[in-house]
């Protein structure tokens, strides 16, 4: 889907997002963008340190049976 916007299809979506949401919404909408961009990334990171602890605990299980 996307894989290379690359920095002319950057500045078109910023140039976009600056004439719709105008200058003075634009700080907000950043603001707000990476805090769910931080929060997606805490969530992922999780998941998959959930998922390396149980693996070894499965093995255990499977050695001691």
């Amino acid at each position: 889907m996307l894989q290379n916007i690359g920095v002319p299809g950057l500045i078109l979506i910023l140039v976009i997002a600056l004439i719709i949401f105008g200058p003075s919404k634009l700080p907000e909408i950043g603001r707000a963008f990476g805090s769910t961009l931080k929060e997606f990334k805490k969530s992922t990171r999780d998941l998959v340190s959930d998922d390396d602890e149980e693996k070894p605990e499965k093995k255990k299980e499977k050695t001691i049976v």
